[in-house]
C-alpha cells in the first residue's frame, strides 16, 4: 500500500464514488467523529429449502444502521445493521503508527423471508472470518475500489469502493490515502543481465519451543470454546522457509461458537491465525486453518478439508508431544502442549482429554518392552533348566 494527498485521490475516483450505491456512515464518539465508512458490500448466501438448496444474493441496504459500532483507544468496530436481525461488522486494531483489519463476521436470520425466502429453518447464522485489510498509516484513509471477496462456509461477502478511517484524530477525516495492494498500477521492470554472486548462508539459529498461550471464546456469557497451545508456523515464501513462533502475550483473541462449526482467530503484531472447527455431531476436528504472516512477509495460505485433532464430541483433544502437520506445500503447522475443546465446554473448564497417538505410545509400550523383556527371561531361565535337566541325567548313564 502506498500514501498520497487526498486532492489528487479523488479527482482521479471521485466519480467512481459519485456513481457508485453504497452505503455510508459516520460514527461519533462525544459528538466527535471517530470512524469514517464508504463501501458497498453484496452478499450471497446458500441454505437449505424443502429438500433443495437456495442461493440468494443481495446488496446491503444503504439505511443500514451502526448501532453496536465503537471507538476506542487501540481498537475499533464498524457494525451495519439491517432487516430482520442480520448485522456485519468489521473491526480494526491500532498497531504502533499503523492500523488492519481483524475479524470479519456476519450475522443472518433465516426466518427473515425477504432475504432468505423457502428456507427451511429460522436459524440465527453466525460466520466470521479474516479481513485483508493491513499496514494502513494512521491519519489515513484506506482505500480500495477493486473487488475483494471473502468467503465463509455457504456465504460470499463482496467488498468494493471501500473509503474507511478506522481512526479519526480529533474529529477530523485526513487527506491522505492509504490505497489497497490491488488498485496499485503494475510497474514492469526490465530484465536485468547482472548475475549477483551467490552469498554464502548459514544455517538458521533453532527456535525455543514456543510459550504456551491459553484461549477461550464467550458467547452468552458462557465460555463455549477453549484452546491452550504453543504454534510455530513454518512457510516457504520465495523458495525461502521460514518460521516464526505465535507470541501470546499481548495477542488479541477473537471466534465464535456455532452448533455446525467454532472458529478462533488469534492476532499477534506478527501473524494472524484462524482456527476453524466442523463438527459432525459424533466428532470435531479441525477444518480449516488460515494463516497471514505479517512482519514484512506478506504471507498467506488458506486450507481447507483438513481432518486434524480429530476427537469425540463432549471431549477435549490432548497432544503434549511436538506435532508437526504439513498443511500445504508452502504452509506446516508445528504446536506443543495443545489441548483444544470447540464444542460442548461445560462450566468453562476442558471436558475429559482423549490423547494423541504421539502422547499414548509411551503408555501402551513400557508394559509391551515389560512383558517381552519378562518372556525372554522366563525362555532364558527355560532353557537354562533344560540343559541342566539334560547334563544331570547324561551324568546318571555314565556311572
Amino acid at each position: 500500500m502506498y500514501r498520497f494527498a487526498a486532492f489528487a485521490f479523488l479527482l482521479f475516483v471521485g466519480v467512481v464514488f459519485h456513481q457508485s450505491h453504497g452505503i455510508e456512515v459516520n460514527v461519533t464518539d462525544k459528538d466527535k467523529l471517530c470512524l469514517y465508512a464508504k463501501l458497498q458490500l453484496n452478499f450471497t448466501v446458500s441454505y437449505e429449502g424443502n429438500q433443495t438448496i437456495h442461493t440468494n444474493s443481495f446488496k446491503l441496504p444503504e439505511n443500514a444502521t451502526t448501532d453496536g459500532s465503537e471507538c476506542h483507544d487501540n481498537s475499533s468496530t464498524l457494525k451495519l445493521n439491517f432487516g430482520a436481525g442480520h448485522s456485519w461488522s468489521i473491526n480494526f486494531i491500532k498497531n504502533g503508527e499503523s492500523y488492519h483489519a481483524g475479524l470479519v463476521t456476519f450475522i443472518y436470520n433465516l426466518s427473515d423471508t425477504s432475504y432468505f425466502p423457502g428456507a427451511s429453518s429460522n436459524k440465527t447464522m453466525n460466520v466470521s472470518r479474516n479481513a485483508s485489510i493491513t499496514d494502513v498509516e494512521l491519519n489515513t484513509c484506506y482505500s480500495c475500489n477493486s473487488n475483494e471477496m471473502i468467503s465463509a462456509d455457504q456465504v460470499n461477502m463482496t467488498l468494493s469502493n471501500v473509503l474507511i478511517q478506522a481512526f479519526v484524530i480529533n474529529g477530523s477525516m485526513s487527506e491522505n490515502i492509504t490505497v489497497c495492494a490491488a488498485d496499485q498500477p503494475v510497474i514492469p521492470t526490465s530484465p536485468s543481465t547482472t548475475t549477483a554472486a551467490p552469498t554464502p548462508t548459514t544455517p538458521p539459529t533453532p527456535l525455543p519451543t514456543p510459550q504456551t498461550g491459553n484461549y477461550s471464546v464467550e458467547s452468552n456469557a458462557s465460555v463455549c470454546l477453549l484452546a491452550n497451545f504453543g504454534l510455530r508456523i513454518g512457510f516457504k515464501l520465495n523458495q525461502k522457509y521460514h518460521e516464526m513462533n505465535f507470541n501470546p502475550v499481548g495477542a488479541n483473541v477473537f471466534g465464535s461458537c456455532g452448533f455446525d462449526s467454532s472458529e478462533l482467530m488469534l492476532e499477534s503484531e506478527e501473524m494472524i491465525v484462524t482456527f476453524t472447527f466442523f463438527n459432525d455431531t459424533k466428532k470435531f476436528h479441525l477444518h480449516t486453518l488460515n494463516v497471514t504472516v505479517n512482519a514484512g512477509f506478506g504471507f498467506n495460505e488458506v486450507k481447507t478439508n483438513l481432518s486434524l485433532w480429530e476427537t469425540n464430541i463432549g471431549s477435549s483433544y490432548m497432544c503434549n508431544k511436538e506435532q508437526n502437520s504439513t498443511i500445504t506445500d508452502q504452509l506446516s503447522l508445528y504446536t506443543f502442549n495443545l489441548r483444544v475443546q470447540p464444542f460442548g465446554v461445560q462450566k468453562g473448564v476442558f471436558s475429559t482429554a482423549e490423547e494423541c497417538f504421539l502422547d499414548a505410545d509411551l503408555s501402551f509400550l513400557v508394559p509391551i518392552a515389560v512383558g517381552v523383556a519378562l518372556s525372554f527371561l522366563i525362555i532364558l531361565v527355560l532353557i537354562s533348566y533344560l540343559i541342566g535337566r539334560r547334563k544331570s541325567r547324561t551324568g546318571y548313564q555314565s556311572v
